[in-house]
């Protein structure tokens, strides 16, 4: 499943992918991004492997710290 990220800035600096993978168990494969230190946002899209349902959650994980996850169809 892709799908894309994108950081408003104060959350640029945080291990959020890496969080993500550790506690939820999925795997996330980044297949493309910006993300500088001085930007006003960054964007990642990521290819993420695991049960859907763990994903889901996952995602909603994301979303609650202010992240907007769209899905991608590649």
């Amino acid at each position: 499943m892709f799908v894309k990220l994108t950081f408003p800035q104060k959350l640029i600096k945080e291990p959020i992918i890496h969080r993500m993978g550790e506690r939820f168990k999925v795997i996330p494969s980044i297949y493309q991004g910006v993300i500088t230190e001085k930007a006003l946002t960054g964007w990642v899209v990521l290819d993420l492997a695991g049960n859907q349902n763990t994903i889901d959650e996952a995602l909603e994980w994301v979303r609650s710290l202010g992240v907007t996850v769209d899905e991608q169809h590649i």
